[in-house]
């Protein structure tokens, strides 16, 4: 009998067509879960079970008509707080939307529903995704399933607790700086940012529009190159015109044979402060397992990749503070009551409406946004946006791929990072791809040794080769399969292992009932 926890995506699908189950049972299980679950992980700030009862008996009734099905049909589906589904709130896990009430439906969550999958609900993350840890959300933190004790990474941390939990089978995460690769680390699951472009962000709240990048989060590798074939079905999106035509084939490259290809290492990369050496030991494994699968391992240098996060931190903030200067407190969003002026309403309105990081971040943007600032950071920002951006391409002239790090360590408590810049810090080896444009996936590789958490590894591919990332991560993940399946399975049996959470509803056999 298998339980909802330890179904992929695939074979959810599959035994849905095969009438092995049907979506309503699916979609039932994963409610369960929620319910049973979310208490202690929450990682949901909305659940609607009549968009996934009404989403699943479609499904159903396609089958019952013998009509072909979509690749994921009956998928349950978490949809992270900054997307806009119809007949949910938009809530980007902040006071100011907290009643915003989505006018549609953003074409990334779309094609997730065109694909079969049934929405179960809105995932929590830190306000306006600003954030690496989702303790900066309005309305609660979420925990990691396998230390409640700890965050489950951030901005998009509700979605990848989500999966990590057992609640779902795939997950929409968004990330700008490193927020779907960083919480993928800290919770087990794997993480994909496609190339900037891939995928269409109409109809997600925008953060910083030149680094934001929609993905999905899964179980697999399988599972992850089967929601990006959903998310780029369809082509270009006319609504969003950084969006690029991108093949669907990225469940084909899930086999390929990564044997005499190159996966590059940088060594600075390695030896950087912060990295702890659980992390930097699996990482070294992850890449002798790649070495074992018939890659060859290269040295590659990113010189100025010491630059990235000031430059992030000085375009991630003005383009926030451009993006956000729309939530006046005067046209929607929160509008502070019995004001004498408009100025004294919209000024209040923001300062009650947004938290403490998304003021920061804001001003911040502000300050480097005016007048005799501006020349003297703004441009040499983007002047290493291109240096960085010309770096990983000298690199992909020597590899196919590149190793590192996701995170410099494993998750970390709630509170246990109070200053600022520690936090920016977790995210030291994502935010590069980002700023250059590139696509990442983190795969985990086991747990760390100190820790007993999570550890994952990340590849980079260049612009527009995501398929790469697939057919690379594939063989990690089935290099690594032995010893991380005996994890989840210890997980799964409360058997020395963090995750705390109860075991899913079961199904039974073809044509049975919830156990």
């Amino acid at each position: 009998m298998a339980t909802l926890d330890t179904l992929t995506a695939r074979q959810i699908a599959a035994g849905v067509r095969d009438g092995a189950f049907s979506a309503t049972e699916v979609a039932r299980a994963a409610l369960d879960a929620i319910q049973a679950r979310d208490t202690e992980v929450q990682a949901f700030l909305q659940v609607t079970p009549e968009l996934a009862l009404e989403a699943a008996a479609r499904v159903d009734a396609a089958r019952a008509a013998g009509e072909p099905l979509p690749p994921l049909a009956g998928v349950p589906l978490a949809v992270k707080d900054n997307m806009n589904l119809a007949g949910t709130r938009t809530t980007c896990a902040s006071r100011m939307l907290e009643h915003y009430e989505s006018p549609y439906t953003a074409t990334c969550v779309a094609r997730m529903l065109d694909a079969g999958c049934v929405p179960v609900g809105k995932a929590n993350m830190d306000e306006f995704a600003f954030g690496s840890s989702t303790d900066s959300s309005a309305f609660h933190p979420t925990n990691n399933p396998w230390d409640t004790a700890r965050v489950p990474g951030g901005s998009s941390g509700g979605s990848a607790a989500a999966v990590a939990a057992g609640e779902v089978a795939l997950a929409l995460g968004s990330d700008t700086g490193g927020s779907i690769r960083q919480p993928a680390s800290f919770s087990g699951v794997v993480g994909m940012k496609p190339t900037y472009g891939a995928v269409s962000r109409y109809g997600v709240v925008a953060f910083g529009s030149s680094l934001d990048q929609v993905g999905p989060f899964g179980r697999t590798v399988e599972d992850v190159a089967l929601a990006m074939d959903a998310l780029v079905a369809g082509g270009r999106d006319p609504y969003d015109s950084t969006s690029q035509d991108v093949p669907p084939r990225f469940a084909d490259a899930v086999d390929t044979d990564i044997a005499g290809m190159r996966v590059g290492i940088i060594p600075a990369f390695m030896d950087a402060d912060g990295l702890t050496p659980e992390v930097r030991r699996a990482v070294e494994g992850a890449a002798r397992a790649l070495e074992a699968a018939g890659a060859e391992l290269v040295e590659v240098e990113l010189p100025h990749l010491d630059a990235a996060i000031a430059a992030y931190y000085v375009i991630g903030p003005a383009e926030a503070f451009s993006n956000l200067a729309r939530f006046d407190g005067i046209r929607y969003g929160y509008r502070e009551p019995d004001c004498a002026t408009l100025a004294a309403q919209s000024s209040l309105s923001r300062a009650h409406g947004f938290g403490a990081e998304a003021k920061r971040r804001q001003m911040l943007g502000a300050y480097l946004l005016s007048s005799g600032v501006y020349d003297k950071y703004y441009y040499a920002a983007q002047k290493a946006r291109t240096l960085i951006t010309e770096d990983y391409a000298r690199a992909f002239d020597r590899a196919d791929v590149l190793l590192m790090p996701a995170a410099p360590r494993t998750a970390f408590k709630h509170g246990e990072i109070s200053d600022p810049t520690q936090m920016y810090l977790s995210d030291m080896y994502t935010i590069s791809l980002n700023i250059a444009g590139n696509g990442g996936i983190t795969v985990p590789v086991g747990l760390g040794e100190e820790s007993g958490l999570p550890v994952g590894a990340q590849l980079v591919a260049p612009a527009f080769a995501d398929e790469r990332l697939i057919a690379f991560g594939a063989a990690l993940e089935r290099a690594c399969a032995g010893a991380w399946d005996a994890v989840r399975g210890a997980a799964a049996a409360g058997e020395g292992a963090r995750m705390g959470a109860p075991v899913a509803p079961a199904f039974a056999g073809k044509g049975g009932e919830l156990a």
